[in-house]
């Protein structure tokens, strides 16, 4: 039988009862730190496969660091609990794991973060598709410009950053598009809104480099070694200007949630032939299996787990 739970607090408790209080920093402020983990299942296999769990853990207290957060967990602990919560909910199906480390300390009116209580909990749900479209999705460029560096730090997953995404895609999807294409102040491009960016040209890959104000991806990394070590190609980080885009061969969009994304279009312009391109079609195959444990030279990417409920 699945159960819905969390981890809160510091024990495990149906996620109806993780609830924190209206007074807390993190609510008001948006000082937490968040990771995106994906959970695939593998029917053949009858095994959960998380997929970079201690790279994101990493990341996870890179961000903590930054914003001041003391939580009384290791990268070890964290990927102990998230395992636990998995074989304790019983699901069968791809998940989307969500830790959080957040200024757990109920107090308004202080715009300050240190002297300010931290906790970590962890919810774990049911998750398919992060864009509801089978091929090349369609982009506009967003009128929000990315936030820069001395703004906000933007290379870990701080919640108040996400304000920023939000703004944007809600723009893209009113406007009728599947997604926004965010630049930086100087118009340089730097990400979507919640993916990093790739593009095909004359048999290269090019990405914009950290310097661009984008979010350090493990996505993003695990599809530089695949690209290099599986289809023999070249990645370039650079700044890349907007027309880059409308002239490429091809297209496409990484993250924990979106996978591999072709991406058809940009400002009512097609990239390439306005399909999935060739490149990107090997990639997403590859990176598919890849995530559910089925390369063995990947498999340390991979923690499985078995569920037996």
């Amino acid at each position: 039988m699945v159960k819905p739970l969390s981890f809160f607090k510091g024990e495990i408790v149906p996620i109806s009862e993780a609830n924190v209080n209206i007074m807390t920093h993190a609510l008001h402020y948006g000082t937490a730190v968040f990771e995106g983990v994906r959970g695939n299942w593998n029917e053949s296999q009858s095994k959960m496969f998380v997929f970079r769990l201690k790279e994101h853990y990493e990341r996870l207290l890179r961000g903590c660091s930054i914003l001041l957060m003391d939580i009384p967990y290791d990268v070890q602990a964290m990927c102990d609990i998230t395992i636990n919560l998995i074989k304790e909910c019983g699901y069968k199906e791809d998940l989307y794991i969500r830790p959080i480390a957040y200024k757990s300390t109920e107090k308004v009116a202080d715009l300050r973060l240190h002297k300010l209580d931290s906790d970590f909990a962890l919810i774990i749900v049911p998750f398919g598709s992060y864009i509801e479209k089978e091929g090349a999705i369609r982009c506009c460029t967003a009128s929000w410009r990315r936030m820069n560096d001395t703004n906000m730090p933007p290379r870990v997953k701080i919640s108040g950053n996400y304000v920023n995404s939000i703004l944007a895609k809600t723009e893209a999807v009113m406007a009728g598009f599947d997604e926004g294409i965010m630049l930086n102040q100087d118009g340089s491009v730097s990400e979507g809104t919640g993916e990093n960016l790739f593009l095909a040209i004359d048999g290269k890959i090019h990405t914009p480099s950290l310097e661009n104000n984008i979010l350090t991806g493990i996505t993003r990394d695990s599809v530089f070694n695949i690209i290099t070590n599986e289809l023999g190609l070249e990645v370039i980080e650079r700044p890349i200007d907007r027309s880059e885009i409308y002239l490429a061969d091809e297209m496409f969009l990484t993250g924990t949630a979106a996978h591999v994304t072709p991406v058809g279009e940009l400002d009512n312009r097609k990239i390439g032939s306005g399909g999935v391109g060739p490149i990107t079609e090997k990639l997403s195959n590859i990176y598919a299996k890849v995530i559910r444990g089925e390369e063995k030279e990947y498999l340390n990417w991979c923690t499985p787990i078995s569920v037996n409920r």
